[in-house]
C-alpha cells in the first residue's frame, strides 16, 4: 500500500502562488508516474501534471507555463509549484500514483482557493 497526504492548499489571491506537496509512505516501489488531479465544483476530475519514473514531466495546456511539478526522492514527497494562479484553478487537488502493475493510489485532497 501507499499512503499519499497532501497540503499547502489555501486561500490565494489572482495571480498569487502556491506551493502543494505531497508526501508518500507505505510501498513507494515500481512507480510509473506521480501526477496531479484537480476537480472542480461540479466538474470531473482532471489531470493536471504528471512526472515520469524517468522524470519526464507534462502538463495541461491550462496550466501550461504556469505550474511546475517537481519531486525530492529523499523525502518521498512531490511538489506542485502553481503560479500566476487563476480563479479557474480553484479546485480540491489530489495527488496520484500509478504503478507499473496498474495498481494506483490517491490522496484526500487539498483544497485551492483563487479569489479577491
Amino acid at each position: 500500500q501507499v499512503q499519499l497526504v497532501e497540503s499547502g492548499g489555501g486561500l490565494v489571491q489572482p495571480g498569487g502562488s502556491l506551493r502543494l506537496s505531497c508526501a508518500a509512505s507505505g510501498t513507494i516501489f515500481n512507480i510509473n508516474t506521480r501526477n496531479w488531479y484537480r476537480q472542480a465544483p461540479g466538474k470531473e476530475r482532471e489531470l493536471v501534471a504528471i512526472i515520469t519514473s524517468g522524470e519526464i514531466s507534462n502538463y495541461a495546456d491550462s496550466v501550461k507555463g504556469r505550474f511546475t511539478i517537481s519531486r525530492d526522492n529523499a523525502k518521498n514527497t512531490v511538489y506542485l509549484q502553481m503560479n500566476s494562479l487563476k480563479p479557474e484553478d480553484t479546485a480540491v487537488y489530489y495527488c496520484n500514483f500509478k504503478k507499473f502493475n496498474g495498481m494506483e493510489y490517491w490522496g484526500k485532497g487539498t483544497l485551492v482557493t483563487v479569489s479577491s
